[in-house]
């Protein structure tokens, strides 16, 4: 079954994604952090929500949980969260290399840990669909708020292993920014350049940079790229010392966005 992915903007920046398909009346939520944008949705849709997929902890990701489960309470409701996480209402902890089969929408994920952003954050895919969260962004990546340097960098070396073609939905429109600072690290990067371009025609118009792809991440994105020479003479250059890793190179420019 073909599935579509709806884009629900809240807060400043955030996506709540809605997961459905044709012909269908059902309908999965990832990471609504706001009640009232999804029941909106899911209302003037005449939908019926039998899952929510929550990726990490942050307020903007699960604060809309519980007013969903209370809303439609006379619907079964799972609600699949990290294992290592403390999560409201959560029916189903997940650990890496979970199945989530939700049969009403003909829809398979697995489950991936991706710490870093937080230390239980998870990621949810298949051959076709990613859901990120806050680990991988279009031109960046999440900021270190509980996990170290290592963690995220291995995190986005398992999210660079995917099927190329794989739609990437991350939980924040960050691109334009994310795609300046890249700018910086790699100017020389004509991928990059023209991928800027196309974006900041779309932002222009108010229109979605997301979904992204493996691929295009793989080109563009500094904190996949950081065996590229370039960038790691801009590590070196930012930090004033000699660099030996990949590592290395991630951890020097992930503090190079922290104050950019």
């Amino acid at each position: 079954m073909d599935h579509t992915v709806t884009a629900l903007p809240a807060f400043n920046d955030n996506y709540i994604w809605a997961i459905s398909a044709p012909n269908s009346r059902y309908v999965v939520l990832v990471d609504p952090g706001c009640a009232e944008t999804c029941i909106n949705y899911i209302e003037q849709n005449q939908l019926t929500l039998v899952a929510i997929l929550i990726t990490h902890h942050h307020y903007d990701h699960v604060d809309g949980i519980k007013a969903l489960i209370n809303y439609y309470s006379q619907q079964t409701i799972n609600v699949y969260t990290p294992a290592k996480e403390n999560i409201p209402c959560a029916t189903t902890k997940m650990h890496d290399g979970d199945v989530i089969n939700i049969d009403e929408l003909s829809l398979k994920l697995s489950v991936i840990e991706v710490p870093g952003h937080t230390l239980g954050h998870i990621a949810y895919y298949n051959n076709q669909l990613l859901f990120c969260g806050d680990t991988l962004f279009s031109g960046g990546c999440g900021r270190l708020f509980e996990g170290s340097a290592v963690q995220m960098y291995q995190s986005l070396q398992k999210l660079c292993c995917l099927n190329d073609d794989t739609l990437v939905y991350c939980a924040h429109e960050y691109t334009l920014a994310n795609l300046t600072f890249a700018l910086t690290v790699e100017p020389d990067n004509f991928a990059l350049i023209t991928y800027y371009d196309s974006v900041k025609q779309l932002r222009a118009t108010k229109k979605s940079s997301i979904p992204t792809t493996i691929k295009q991440e793989k080109a563009i994105n500094p904190f996949l790229r950081c065996e590229q020479t370039t960038i790691h003479q801009q590590a070196e250059a930012y930090l004033h010392k000699s660099l030996s890793s990949p590592i290395e190179v991630f951890a020097a420019i992930r503090e190079w966005k922290n104050n950019f």
